[in-house]
């Protein structure tokens, strides 16, 4: 399930509390390992609970690509005291919405309720952990939502499969080189016996971590937490295996035919560090210098000046363990994606020989600083900035110094860091075309 937007009456006073300020937060583990970390803000009359569990694709076997996202939908299926089709009932009866999402590295689920309902939310969640139900019934009913979900964001759409053609020519060992939705033959493939398998192997309070933000009590929610999740048995984690991949040291080139595409997409992509590193922020400036807004660099001279592209980006992906940071474009008329491609290099030499101006440095703090407001601007915000700079970054403080990082990076550090990555001979070429008749 992809993250959407909330659709009731308290959207506009999530939306209305601003969280600019220092964001205060308690921590503390459960006996079996659970990490809880609640945050109190009594602006509006809402609570968030949310449970992220360090478990995504990148936890999976080749052959069984897909688990971790399918779990996403498996277990909104119902539990011991939810009847089947009756999760998302409970949650809109009282006046509630509620999603999942999943990555590489991790997967999340959360409720918003209005504050009185905090009770029902962690019940809810705690049932989830401790009270599925996995049968050949939910397993069956699900596969066919995933392959719906597939079919209609991915292979029915153009320039669907870009991520999937990036990443299996990026990384050769490490479960990057899959996708989030994994392939549908594995799913296909695997029996029950292998569901309950990944459940009890990753689906463990040791495993997660447990947000509550919000208008509550602290002592009261400390309290239903115990109750709820405290019973719940510690599992055995085993710990994420470590795979180095090669560096790349020679320009790979690949293609990848597309029957929804009729402009071919030209994709430079490089392979970068762990987002827990300052320079994966470093390369996170350096995305905005060159595709933010209709001023950065590429858009204003490809699409601007000289005409040569309809279109032209650039993001850094990062994760947990690599990242990758791409660049594309779609051609303008007569321009060949060969002209684009050398069009993208001068651009990154730029950065790599001249330092940035003052004055465009400034504009970069500000865009990010803007940024940093936005993510936190709501309550379902803070939750998962939580939940994502704990589990992912091992650093919940994150949540009111990250900008302090960015702000120390220098004008050399973004030159030093487009030397050190974003070179010719480091990158693939992608050519995404149209499907060969």
């Amino acid at each position: 399930m992809k993250k959407i937007g909330f659709m009731f009456a308290l959207m506009g006073m999530l939306g209305a509390s601003s969280h600019a300020q220092k964001i205060e937060f308690e921590e503390y583990d459960l006996p079996n390992g659970l990490h809880v970390i609640l945050h109190q803000d009594h602006s509006a009359p809402v609570v968030v609970t949310s449970v992220m569990y360090h478990v995504g694709a990148k936890d999976e076997q080749p052959d069984r690509t897909g688990f971790a996202h399918f779990f996403e939908h498996l277990l909104f299926e119902g539990t011991e005291n939810i009847g089947r089709g009756e999760w998302f009932k409970i949650v809109s009866s009282n006046g509630g919405q509620n999603n999942a999402n999943t990555t590489d590295d991790r997967t999340y689920y959360y409720e918003v309720f209005p504050s009185n309902s905090l009770k029902l939310g962690l019940w809810m969640e705690s049932e989830r952990l401790m009270h599925p139900v996995i049968n050949q019934i939910g397993v069956d009913t699900q596969n066919e939502v995933v392959k719906e979900e597939k079919r209609l964001r991915i292979d029915n759409q153009p320039y669907g499969n870009i991520l999937k053609a990036v990443k299996e020519n990026m990384f050769k060992v490490h479960p990057y080189r899959w996708t989030t939705i994994g392939e549908m033959e594995h799913l296909d493939a695997a029996k029950l016996d292998e569901f309950i398998a990944f459940f009890h192997k990753f689906y463990v309070p040791n495993n997660a971590v447990l947000i509550v933000a919000g208008d509550f009590e602290k002592d009261q929610a400390k309290q239903w937490i115990s109750d709820y999740f405290g019973p719940i048995a510690k599992g055995t984690v085993t710990p994420k295996k470590h795979y180095e991949e090669a560096p790349i040291t020679k320009q790979i080139n690949a293609e990848w035919e597309d029957p929804n595409v009729q402009i071919p997409m030209v994709i430079t992509a490089y392979r970068t560090p762990s987002m827990k590193t300052r320079d994966a922020r470093v390369l996170d400036m350096i995305s905005m210098i060159l595709s933010d807004g209709k001023s950065s660099r590429l858009y204003k001279k490809l699409v601007d000046d000289e005409k040569k592209a309809l279109q032209v980006a650039s993001f850094n992906y990062s994760q947990e363990d690599y990242g990758t940071y791409f660049i594309y474009g779609l051609p303008l008329g007569d321009t060949s994606l060969q002209d684009l491609t050398n069009d993208f290099s001068k651009e990154v030499k730029k950065l790599q020989t001249d330092l940035i101006s003052e004055r465009e440095y400034e504009k970069l703090l500000n865009k990010l600083e803007n940024n940093y407001v936005n993510s936190n601007s709501n309550i379902e915000g803070v939750a998962h900035s939580l939940a994502e700079y704990y589990l992912l970054y091992g650093d919940v403080n994150l949540i009111n110094n990250e900008m302090d990082i960015y702000r120390s990076i220098t004008r050399e550090e973004i030159r030093d860091v487009a030397n050190k990555y974003l070179n010719d001979n480091q990158r693939l070429v992608l050519i995404y075309g149209p499907e060969k008749k």
